[in-house]
């Protein structure tokens, strides 16, 4: 088989696209087209492999013949040189197919980015190099919440042992970003390290109603040895500190955005597909077909209306996040603030829409439509699971102070 190309085998319907015999995508308008085709690839058999709820080998191996895993990568090195604003767009264009895949890459793009966030100018050349040239799949070991992930000093090596709750991506992914606290100090510290090894067990335990595919599962870490020149940031073991370290909370929770937005997305149209083709009108209404129904041409208006809304908000405080990337070595704590809060506030409004659009797309189909083969239930089980991650009162809560006391948010893991 010729290199770039995939035969995946989604809900066993083998589906061949040969990315090499199509030029490399060298524009936003561009690899969101290449993210759309994928998107089509993904979105059959979704509700089946949902319900199947396996391990996602094909999904991420779609991600990585796309080349959709090297979008934040450099150019020279084979990656796909573009920016935070086209990266979320990709996220959602992958969500709406899919909520787990859509969860993956964005991750993904997070522990990919991860070395620019806190590495120091050297460490980021060399991982964003080799991240592009080896299409690696990044998975992530750093739940805040768990602090029992140790880090023993032996001298040119630092030792990782402990627990994780969850690390998503773990068995797909082929390198893990750890994160623990260095012995009898309250220092973090994060290194990219191979994720098949005898060190690291995942526990195949993420059993949970919604994002079933997204291998997020605790892992356990024993005796993991990094040298400390892949201690992220830190220069002759001393953490290197910037403003721009603290950048990860909007950019996390931005991601977070993008894959709800996707999957209201795609509730959205599955659901229209739905009901232009197969939902009945009631026998009461006067109209013969569903789609003629005045309240069911309410409901979408209603719902399209507001996931645009959301989106276009979306689209623009991602471009207010842009310049903060692009001059990251001088960002000020008020540029930093200012843009948590209007992360905050999207992502208050995003959360609301995407759990309103996917319960309430059931109203326009009817009573046919709950069949478990169609699977319209998957997209508010997704949202809903994932917008627990933390509560939306207290992104609403930093709105609010800014607005009326002219606060700040304190950066924290979640603010």
């Amino acid at each position: 088989m010729p290199k770039g190309t995939v035969m995946t085998t989604l809900d066993n319907r083998p589906a061949t696209v040969d990315w090499a015999a199509r030029p490399v995508p060298d524009s936003p308008d561009a690899w969101l087209a290449r993210a759309r085709e994928v998107r089509e690839v993904l979105a059959v058999g979704a509700a089946a492999r949902d319900r199947a709820g396996q391990t996602p080998y094909d999904e991420i191996a779609l991600l990585k013949n796309s080349g959709l895993v090297t979008l934040l990568g450099p150019v020279a090195h084979g990656g796909g040189g573009q920016e935070w604003p086209t990266a979320y767009r990709v996220v959602r264009e992958i969500a709406a197919a899919d909520g787990s895949v859509g969860q993956l890459l964005g991750y993904h793009y997070l522990w990919n980015w991860a070395a620019r966030l806190v590495g120091t100018p050297e460490q980021i050349e060399a991982v964003e190099a080799d991240a592009a040239r080896n299409r690696w799949f990044f998975g992530g070991a750093v739940n805040p919440r768990d602090t029992d992930v140790r880090i023993r000093d032996e001298g040119d090596h630092i030792v990782f042992n402990g627990r994780k709750s969850f690390s998503t991506g773990s068995k797909v992914s082929d390198v893990t970003v750890l994160e623990g606290v260095l012995d009898g100090t309250d220092t973090h510290v994060f290194a990219i390290v191979p994720s098949d090894q005898p060190g690291i067990t995942f526990h195949d335990d993420w059993d949970n109603f919604g994002q079933r595919l997204t291998e997020s599962g605790g892992v356990t870490i024993t005796e993991v040895s990094v040298p400390w020149a892949g201690a992220a940031g830190f220069v002759g073991k001393t953490f290197q500190p910037r403003v721009y370290n603290t950048l990860n909370v909007p950019t996390i929770q931005l991601v977070f955005v993008s894959f709800y937005l996707g999957i209201a997305r795609g509730a959205l149209e599955t659901a229209a597909g739905y009901t232009r083709t197969e939902s009945r009108s009631w026998l009461h209404g006067g109209y013969e077909r569903a789609v003629d129904e005045p309240y069911v041409l309410d409901l979408y208006g209603d719902l399209a209306s507001k996931l645009w809304a959301v989106e276009a908000l979306a689209d623009q405080v991602a471009q207010e996040g842009l310049a903060l990337h692009r001059d990251a070595w001088h960002v000020t704590e008020r540029q930093r603030g200012e843009h948590e809060v209007r992360v905050a506030a999207l992502k208050a409004r995003a959360t609301d829409v995407a759990l309103e659009v996917t319960s309430r797309v059931l109203e326009g189909t009817g009573a046919r439509s709950t069949t478990t083969e169609l699977g319209l239930d998957r997209f508010w089980r997704n949202v809903r699971t994932h917008t627990l991650h933390d509560p939306v009162a207290y992104k609403r809560r930093e709105v609010g102070a800014h607005l009326l006391r002219d606060e700040l948010p304190q950066p924290t893991w979640y603010s």
